[in-house]
Order: structure tokens, then C-alpha cells, then sequence
């Protein structure tokens, strides 16, 4: 076997409505694809060559707030971090500065972890 790409990341959450404002309103995702609807659905999200899919239709696939964590490039973090503050968002993780990035992890609403992240110009 050979993996040549990530096909997409996936996401169960509890309440879809919920979930969708905070990706969409809130991290300014554009939905691209919808399957059922937005009370129970399948929902992706392109970005870049991947997928980040959010679901509520799976019953036996529940959000765990302590696995893995998708994670979003940003253009401006300082601008990123002041809006999560703004709307309560809960912080994880930082933000904080590595050598060569800035990071912040928050949960979404049901405890997702996601990562912000921005490389610093070399």
C-alpha cells in the first residue's frame, strides 16, 4: 500500500447547527458538499487539496475531545486569536511561538481539538 494524499478529515459532532457556525461563521469556512441536511448531515469543507467533514450521522461515531486535531493554516494569527477570544472560544493549548510557527489549539463545540496555525516567513 502507498498513501499518497489525505483524502479529508473527519469530524463527529453532536449538534450539526452548532458546529456549522462555528466553522463557517467563525473560522470562515465555505461548505462544499452536503449530504441529508444541516439538523442531520454529512458536511464537507475543501481546503486547499483536502476535506474537513463534520457528521452527525454516524451514531456510533462520538466527538472525543482528546484525539486528533485538524489543523488550519492562518494569514494573520494575532487577528485569528482575538476573534476565538471574542466568542468564548475555549483555548487548549497557547497560543504559544515554536522557532519556526505560531500555534493555538481550541475545541470546538463538542471538544474537537483544532489547531491554528501560522508559519513564520523564512
Amino acid at each position: 500500500m502507498k498513501v499518497t494524499e489525505v483524502a479529508f478529515v473527519g469530524y463527529p459532532v453532536t449538534d450539526l447547527k452548532k458546529a456549522c457556525w462555528f466553522y463557517e461563521e467563525l473560522l470562515g469556512l465555505v461548505q462544499t458538499r452536503i449530504f441529508g441536511d444541516r439538523t442531520q448531515g454529512w458536511l464537507e469543507y475543501d481546503i486547499g487539496p483536502t476535506t474537513l467533514a463534520i457528521t452527525n450521522m454516524a451514531p456510533d461515531w462520538k466527538p472525543a475531545g482528546g484525539g486528533g486535531s485538524v489543523a488550519f493554516e492562518v494569514d494573520d494569527m494575532t487577528s485569528a486569536v482575538d476573534r476565538l477570544k471574542a466568542a468564548s472560544i475555549r483555548f487548549v493549548n497557547g497560543p504559544f511561538e515554536t522557532p519556526i510557527c505560531h500555534i493555538l489549539v481550541v475545541a470546538d463545540p463538542d471538544g474537537n481539538l483544532v489547531t491554528i496555525h501560522q508559519r513564520k516567513k523564512t
